[in-house]
């Protein structure tokens, strides 16, 4: 298979072009520079520019662009940004999906589609989208596909949990706290943190892939949701450090302004469609995940 990936230099990208390639795979990367080696292909999203080779007998493409949400606080520049990182590159790719006639578009979105408001509900699929900023962001997100959608490729929608890896994303920006024993739940910590290990983000993205019957939206978390707390006590364990901490919720709303309400508040999504579809997990629990991300790295 010819796989084309957008943002393949970040934490998710780079695992998955070395799996597609260890899988025998030909990848392409999309680079916002001038190209410096046979595999990349110059685009730019912003003034709607793709080299119109890159797409060439592809099979699929794969769009894992955006600004990182929790990487600083949500001034309403950096809010703009979030979207503009997203939406613009996703409907460039996906109209030129479409121009191309490639077969699969496999899109990044996230589980915060669903919102922070629904409690104890079990999330799938099938839920509806929520009404916070997080929440519509990845429902226009997702809109940004259509073009794809309606050219008639096959469309995947990664609504992806929190990926748990030691050297980046929240794993990696908590782990030296934790390992100080500053660790600790945050709020009330019954909200639900979805939660995915790097190797089954990658791995349910090239099941994705290979795998025709898949379409539409698709939870790409662990198969058991646990609490905040729940996560609190499982870090702990995996660093063999103690939690003794509570940062109160109007702590975190003073720290981090409105990014605070997505750490809060969380869905408790399943993964049904990876799920009945027979992905076999390799790390199907919270304490396999974490244990696998602070062995590594």
């Amino acid at each position: 298979m010819k796989v084309v990936i957008a943002g393949s230099s970040g934490l998710i990208g780079t695992a998955l072009v070395a799996a597609l390639r260890r899988d025998g795979h030909q990848v392409s990367r999309l680079v916002r520079r001038t190209p410096a080696a046979p595999d990349e292909f110059a685009w730019y999203p912003a003034r709607a520019q793709l080299d119109e080779r890159a797409l060439r007998g592809a099979d699929a493409v794969v769009n894992l662009c955006g600004a990182g949400i929790a990487d600083r606080r949500w001034s309403g520049g950096y809010k703009q940004l979030l979207r503009d990182s997203r939406i613009t590159p996703t409907d460039v790719l996906a109209t030129a999906v479409a121009a191309a006639g490639v077969a699969t578009l496999v899109n990044a979105s996230g589980s915060h589609y669903y919102g922070g408001e629904t409690g104890d509900a079990i999330i799938d699929e099938t839920s509806p989208a929520g009404t916070d900023f997080l929440a519509t962001l990845c429902r226009d997100w997702e809109a940004a596909t259509e073009p794809a959608t309606e050219a008639g490729a096959r469309t995947v929608l990664l609504r992806s949990a929190v990926v748990l890896a030691r050297n980046g994303g929240m794993l990696g920006k908590l782990h030296p706290l934790y390992w100080a024993g500053l660790g600790g739940r945050l709020g009330s910590g019954r909200q639900y943190l979805p939660w995915i290990s790097l190797d089954d983000e990658v791995g349910a993205i090239v099941f994705a892939l290979t795998h025709p019957e898949i379409s539409g939206p698709v939870n790409i978390t662990g198969p058991a949701p646990v609490t905040n707390a729940e996560f609190t006590r499982a870090l702990g364990r995996a660093l063999h450090r103690p939690t003794p901490f509570i940062v109160p919720g109007f702590a975190l709303q003073a720290l981090v302004g409105e990014l605070a309400d997505s750490i809060l508040h969380g869905p408790r999504a399943i993964p049904s469609v990876l799920e009945e579809a027979g992905y076999t997990y390799q790390h199907p629990t919270i304490g396999a995940a974490l244990a696998a991300a602070v062995g590594k790295g």
